[in-house]
């Protein structure tokens, strides 16, 4: 085997800090022609549909890449902006403010970068960007506030496989998970309170998760209870009675049992029950995407009106605001800071030498 190597490695560069997030991943375009690779690379991954690889194939390219990368452009193309998508653009806003955020204490020593699991930009070469840019030292925070083996363990296997292809590596860390911190809980809490601040309050407050297969959870995936640990804890925070709010899962594919009680169903029904009005967050979702504006804010929103429904608003998700950047920063130096502290020596160490010898010429 071939490993990747750099030729033009400088031992004397000053070694920096990489902090990089990941999402799940955007096609490049509205279009089934770009879907097409897009969907195909996130639905072979082992991680999220765990079926025999041979029968799995001819599903998928028999059946599935014929069918839904032109349903999927067509939802795609009701999000999509002048900066493209929406997953994409506000990953990048966080990465930004998260630069900024980080380099008042640490000044340029840490280098920010956003990657995808699935589409661009991808995890290797946003590595190789940051490792050509003297990153000797990458923590990952994989943008999933509840682990699943199908999100924040498959980015896990990328960046392995990444690293097995390479001749060097750096110090690692990785972040596997923050559905219970201080810092998210209170971020969220904040943003229904700013809600209710502006629109006051429904029947019923409803917590979305994106859903997955019933037996992930009998095969001993936490996912399913770190999500109903995050419901708890802001429900406690805003002093919610347990009649007032639900936890439900969206986003169900295929025919086998998924995590319930379902979000689309919940919501017809909901009516019928006397809830005339609702309010709904995502809070496994760090950035806008299809499953919250086209799904959630409105497929769903339809499902709920037509069903009786009379109120129904969508709290958008912490994107790039200032609590949910803060909570990154915390979490990054929480976990790093060590070596946060130690490259900011470092570096005055390094300026301090170079100020001796120019004295000394």
């Amino acid at each position: 085997m071939k490993y990747h190597g750099y030729p033009d490695f400088k031992h004397n560069q000053h070694g920096r800090v990489g902090v990089l997030l990941t999402n799940l991943g955007t096609p490049e375009a509205p279009t089934a022609k770009a879907l097409r690779p897009y969907l195909k690379q996130f639905l072979w991954d082992p991680r999220v549909v765990e079926v025999p690889r041979p029968l799995w194939w001819l599903i998928l390219n028999g059946i599935i890449l014929r069918v839904r990368p032109k349903r999927s452009a067509a939802a795609y193309a009701e999000v999509w902006t002048d900066e493209g998508s929406p997953l994409l653009t506000h990953s990048l806003n966080q990465a930004k403010a998260l630069q900024c955020a980080l380099a008042e204490p640490y000044g340029d020593q840490v280098i920010v970068d956003v990657a995808m699991r699935y589409g661009q930009p991808s995890i290797g070469s946003v590595i190789d960007k940051m490792l050509s840019a003297g990153v000797r030292k990458l923590i990952v925070l994989p943008l999933y506030p509840q682990y699943s083996a199908a999100t924040t363990g498959s980015t896990f296997d990328a960046i392995a496989d990444e690293f097995k292809q390479r001749r060097w590596l750096p110090d690692f860390r990785f972040i596997s998970h923050y559905h219970d911190h201080s810092g998210f809980i209170h971020a969220i809490t904040n943003r229904i309170k700013a809600h209710w601040a502006e629109h006051g309050r429904t029947d019923k407050l409803l917590f979305s998760y994106h859903g997955m297969p019933q037996k992930y959870l009998e095969n001993g995936d936490p996912y399913h209870c770190e999500c109903h640990k995050t419901t708890r804890l802001i429900a406690e925070q805003l002093g919610l009675a347990p009649n007032e709010y639900l936890t439900t899962f969206q986003s169900r594919f295929g025919r086998d049992p998924w995590l319930q009680p379902y979000t689309d169903e919940t919501l017809k029904a909901l009516p019928q029950q006397g809830v005339k009005s609702v309010q709904i967050i995502c809070p496994g979702f760090s950035s806008d995407c299809l499953e919250t504006i086209e799904e959630i804010g409105g497929e769903n929103c339809e499902y709920f009106l037509e069903a009786g429904g009379e109120r129904y608003e969508y709290i958008p998700c912490l994107n790039a605001e200032p609590d949910h950047i803060e909570l990154m920063r915390t979490l990054i130096e929480e976990q790093a800071k060590d070596w946060l502290t130690a490259q900011t020596q470092d570096a005055q160490q390094t300026q301090d030498l170079a100020i001796a010898l120019g004295a000394k010429q």
